[in-house]
């Protein structure tokens, strides 16, 4: 198995964060070979910011996202420029606060800077909401993978927090299947 996840919104929304887990998860507790990329602009935060990462059973010898079949968008700009041209078999989480076009593929409405603001009390968990969404639309990682690598990512003192983003995320997620 074969996936290529591409991460994207803008700088400040924790979309590197997000890729740098997921591949955690997925080759330090879940023994898949994986290689993640980043690409941001000059501005430290609200410039454009895209991750990526392919998660793989056999080495992997292109670093290069080519075809995604899952995508995390969280702002318009970034559904412009990375979630306008999707394959029709793919999966798209979008955050409906910050991206108002729908795909062609599959999809999900998170809306993780909405949610992490109301019951977590601050947006700096939206993207591990997302992560959440992530692993209940695809079950691209275990979810002991994935809480293991959240934990060893995430600031002293945030732990209980980002356990619940998770499971907001898949909540949020589970409710539109």
């Amino acid at each position: 198995m074969k996936s290529e996840i591409r991460f994207s919104g803008l700088g400040g929304q924790g979309i590197i964060t997000a890729a740098v887990i997921l591949g955690r998860a997925a080759a330090l507790y879940g023994s898949k070979h994986v290689v993640q990329t980043q690409s941001y602009g000059p501005e430290a935060r609200g410039g454009a910011s895209a991750s990526a990462v392919i998660i793989s059973d056999d080495p992997i010898y292109y670093p290069k996202v080519t075809d995604p079949d899952v995508y995390a968008i969280m702002s318009q700009e970034a559904y412009n420029k990375y979630g306008s041209n999707v394959r029709e078999d793919a999966v798209m989480l979008l955050d409906p606060g910050y991206v108002t076009s729908r795909p062609s593929c599959r999809f999900f409405e998170v809306p993780a800077t909405a949610e992490a603001k109301a019951q977590l009390g601050k947006t700096v968990f939206a993207n591990v909401i997302m992560l959440g969404g992530i692993l209940e639309a695809t079950g691209i990682v275990s979810y002991d993978a994935l809480e293991h690598a959240v934990l060893d990512s995430v600031p002293k003192g945030t732990e209980e927090n980002n356990k619940r983003a998770l499971a907001i995320g898949q909540e949020l997620v589970r409710s539109q299947l």
